[in-house]
């Protein structure tokens, strides 16, 4: 048993999907079988399961790959050396790398070095064509994504929301303007801690049989009331994420779906189609709901190491990648009201690091990690069911991380 928070958890063996048996059997035995109606999907060891097999579980809309080949990557295989590596974490113990990999409840890993594959791991339930839930590395992609419109003058960034959605005119968004919204620095009256009013609408959780609320994302984000003031703050909230989402698709008549697909899916030659789940209304949850493979969460992280270029063709504008590497206001950041990340900064939905390596993240609830160090040229995805939510081992293994990157700088 692991202790996190002051609870005891199985460790990373005994909650494996395949020694748990979850789903096995025709039909599975009550105690093995989750469902979404149920709520068990997201408790943990479940989520070890669910987080790659969410299609099986909840609608969902499809990320096509397109029509053309994949593009591959070129491998040198470095995977002894980087599993014998040893380092010490941020509790002061010192292991291998792929200890501090499996004990903080991988499902997955890949690590690019100047485009090349050099490390690729699997665990539990995930395989390499298996799409895995990004959690809120999906917000990476928006945030790109509207950048990127930004960049070509399709969006203004001193705009108000409602200028774009009047549909929110009345709402906590009214006089956000869009460049508030990509940086987390709106008032909203929404807890990003709470199940309740955008879980149920947004269709990431079941609704209780009496609740009352939204029944749609649309529906909740005209509800949500202004609470303080805009701008002088980070303050992370999900929803402001599908209010983006909602800009995008309004300007450019393109579903966040659709603009991933065009943009970037097929462009990057992506392996596997991805998924990402939908509200009632089809409408697709960009603050968190995209599922994707590793190697192509990695391809999305080579693209941004690049600087938009993808064998020779600019897909995102290198202005975008300059913006946001330089990272936000580290003040507005230091004065939040919570923050794991001391030292960091948030810009157009990426967190900026700003070490020696000029890192920056997606970073999604569980231990999803894109981790792009451009002075080492290297990107590192990992996909994790961890037990807790925030931090998920970020103290256990990030420092690992941290020194292959060092190592592969040298």
């Amino acid at each position: 048993m692991f202790e996190f928070d002051g609870k005891q958890y199985p460790d990373p063996h005994a909650s494996d999907p395949r020694e748990c048996g979850w789903m096995l059997g025709s039909p599975p035995p009550d105690d093995k079988r989750i469902s979404f109606a149920s709520g068990n999907f997201r408790g943990f060891p479940r989520r070890r399961w669910s987080f790659s097999h969410m299609r099986e579980l909840a609608p969902t809309v499809n990320v096509w790959r397109g029509p053309g080949a994949p593009s591959l990557f070129e491998r040198y295989d470095r995977a002894a050396e980087i599993d014998e590596m040893k380092s010490t974490d941020a509790e002061g113990r010192t292991r291998r790398f792929d200890e501090a990999l499996t004990d903080t409840y991988a499902d997955g890993i890949v690590v690019l070095h100047r485009g090349r594959i050099v490390y690729e791991r699997y665990f539990g339930a995930l395989e390499p064509h298996l799409p895995h839930h990004c959690m809120s590395i999906t917000k990476s992609y928006a945030g790109t994504l509207a950048a990127s419109l930004l960049h070509e003058g399709e969006l203004e960034g001193g705009r108000t929301i409602s200028h774009y959605v009047p549909e929110l005119r009345g709402s906590g968004w009214a006089d956000a303007t869009l460049r508030q919204v990509m940086d987390m620095q709106v008032a909203v009256d929404y807890r990003e801690d709470r199940i309740e009013g955008w879980s149920y609408a947004s269709g990431s959780w079941p609704r209780p049989a009496d609740y009352a609320g939204p029944v749609t994302l649309c529906d909740y984000m005209r509800t949500a009331k202004k609470e303080g003031e805009h701008g002088e703050v980070f303050d992370y909230k999900t929803v402001n994420t599908d209010v983006l989402a909602w800009v995008l698709a309004r300007v450019t008549g393109r579903s966040f779906t659709q603009l991933l697909q065009e943009r970037l899916w097929a462009p990057l030659g992506c392996e596997q189609d991805g998924y990402i789940t939908v509200d009632p209304a089809g409408t697709p949850s960009a603050g968190g709901g995209l599922f994707a493979t590793l190697r192509d969460v990695a391809r999305f992280g080579e693209l941004m190491r690049r600087e938009g270029d993808w064998n020779g063709k600019q897909l995102i504008p290198a202005a975008v990648a300059y913006d946001l590497k330089r990272g936000g206001d580290p003040a507005k950041f230091a004065r939040a009201e919570y923050t794991l990340l001391p030292g960091y900064s948030y810009r157009s939905m990426w967190w900026i690091s700003h070490n020696e390596l000029g890192a920056f993240e997606g970073r999604g609830s569980y231990g999803q990690r894109l981790y792009i160090a451009p002075k080492a040229e290297m990107v590192a995805m990992r996909f994790s069911s961890h037990p807790i939510d925030r931090g998920a081992g970020d103290g256990s293994f990030m420092p690992h991380l941290l020194a292959l990157a060092r190592r592969l700088r040298e």
